[in-house]
């Protein structure tokens, strides 16, 4: 498989993830709506990291990997100037992405007592921008190799 296709293909997920944690908001499943927006901002940035040429973490949170895209060379500076919002995005998900699925074990608190509906708004919010700016970056990337 080559790089526009799996790029492609994790962008894909996402969007499927996406799906998903709207889904879960409205059915009030907020602890879900926050793992699939987890989900979905991990694949759009292994997604941009992938076309980058960077090669990213088999963990969670890219956050330390999107600090090489700062010294990337060519990278349009809209995608530039979001790379701290973006760190913080998917650092601040990853952490959650435990909890949201197991809750908190220590405290035997299961994970629908943990999240609340702006909780699941919040991800979903900045899901939907990692994953409108790693979709730009990737039609960005594909009009260049033409």
């Amino acid at each position: 498989m080559n790089t526009e296709a799996m790029a492609r293909s994790y962008l894909e997920d996402a969007a499927y993830s996406m799906e998903e944690a709207r889904e879960a908001l409205e059915r009030g499943r907020y602890h879900r709506a926050v793992r699939r927006a987890q989900e979905a901002v991990e694949l759009s940035l292994k997604a941009a990291l992938r076309i980058l040429g960077i090669e990213h973490p088999r963990e969670h949170d890219v956050s330390e990997a999107l600090r090489d895209v700062a010294r990337t060379r060519g990278i349009p500076d809209w995608f530039r100037s979001e790379l701290e919002a973006l760190m913080m995005v998917s650092k601040r998900l990853a952490l959650e992405r435990g909890p949201a699925f197991y809750g908190d074990e220590g405290a035997l608190t299961p994970p629908r007592q943990l999240y609340g509906e702006e909780d699941a708004r919040r991800a979903i919010r900045d899901a939907e921008k990692v994953f409108e700016l790693c979709n730009r970056l990737f039609e960005w990337w594909k009009d260049k190799q033409t």
